[in-house]
C-alpha cells in the first residue's frame, strides 16, 4: 500500500511472536475511515530474520514510513510492539501523531529475565517455535477466553496458536534476543509529549494492569482504560472493546 499523501494515518505493531494478522480486527474496523499500516517486523510475516535490535527496527521501520508517506502517525504497539513504540518515540519522536501502548511494559529485563529469553531462544532454534506452546502460550490468554465456552473466544486460542507454529524459528530466537537487549524505557515517559492512550487487559498476567498504570503516571497527561474479560492479547480476546477505545483516541486526535 502506498499514499502519495496519508490520511489520518495508524502504524500498528505487532506482539512476539505474531504476525501483523494479529491486527485483523482492528484493521478491519480502522481501515478505510484511517490509512493503516500493519508491517511485519524482521523475522515475521514470511519476512526473513533480521539484526536482533530493536533500535535498527526502529531505524528500517523509519525508512518503511518513508515509502508508504507517513510524515506522522499514531503508532499502536502491544508488547513487543509497545517496546519498538518506545524505542521509535526515542529516536523519531517527530513521527508521533499520538501513541498507544497495550499490555506492554516500559522497564526493561532484569538478570534473570534476559537469561529466561537467551535460554528460550536456543530452544526455539533447536527445536522450532511449537516449544512456546507449553510455558508461554498459556500466559498470553486470560481466563475469560481460556475457560469460555463462547466458540468466538475459543476459536482465539485456536489463531493464536497457529499464529505462533507459523512463525519463524530464527526470527522468534531473534525477537528473544532483541528484547532481552532493549533500554528501560522509563526515563523516556515524562518526555513524551504525544498524546498517549495506556491500554491493558484485566486479565494480563504478563504485562499486568500495575505496569500499565505506572506508565500512564509518569507519562504526562496519559489516559489508561482497562479492557474487561481479556488477557495479554487484548486486541483478539475482547476487540470490541479495545476497538471502542482506540477509536475514541483516534477521533480526539484527528477529529473524525
Amino acid at each position: 500500500m502506498e499514499w502519495l499523501i496519508a490520511s489520518k494515518p495508524i502504524v500498528f505493531l505487532h506482539a512476539f511472536p505474531f504476525s501483523p494478522a494479529m491486527w485483523s480486527p482492528q484493521v478491519a474496523e480502522f481501515e478505510g475511515r484511517y490509512s493503516v499500516f500493519a508491517p511485519a517486523m524482521p523475522g515475521f510475516g514470511g519476512r526473513e530474520a533480521g539484526p536482533a535490535s530493536l533500535d535498527e527496527w526502529a531505524a528500517e521501520l523509519d525508512r518503511r514510513l518513508d515509502e508508504v508517506g507517513f510524515e506522522e502517525a499514531v503508532f499502536v504497539g502491544l508488547s513487543m510492539g509497545g517496546y519498538l513504540a518506545l524505542r521509535m518515540w526515542d529516536l523519531f519522536p517527530d513521527r508521533f501523531a499520538g501513541l498507544v501502548l497495550a499490555d506492554t511494559r516500559a522497564q526493561g529485563d532484569d538478570a534473570a529475565g534476559k537469561a529466561k529469553r537467551a535460554e528460550l531462544a536456543a530452544a526455539v532454534r533447536r527445536n522450532g517455535p511449537e516449544v512456546l506452546f507449553e510455558g508461554f502460550l498459556p500466559s498470553l490468554l486470560g481466563p475469560s477466553t481460556q475457560e469460555s465456552e463462547d466458540e468466538e473466544k475459543r476459536a482465539v486460542a485456536d489463531w493464536v496458536k497457529q499464529w505462533i507454529a507459523e512463525a519463524d524459528s530464527e526470527g522468534v530466537a531473534r525477537a528473544l534476543e532483541a528484547m532481552a537487549a532493549r533500554p528501560d524505557s522509563r526515563p523516556l515517559l515524562a518526555e513524551i509529549e504525544a498524546p498517549t492512550l495506556v491500554l491493558v487487559g484485566e486479565e494480563d498476567a504478563l504485562t499486568p494492569p500495575s505496569d500499565a498504570r505506572a506508565m500512564a503516571a509518569a507519562i504526562p497527561d496519559a489516559e489508561m482504560l482497562i479492557v474487561p474479560a481479556a488477557g495479554h492479547m487484548s486486541n483478539v480476546e475482547n476487540p470490541a472493546a479495545f476497538n471502542t477505545a482506540l477509536g475514541g483516541f483516534l477521533e480526539k486526535i484527528y477529529g473524525v
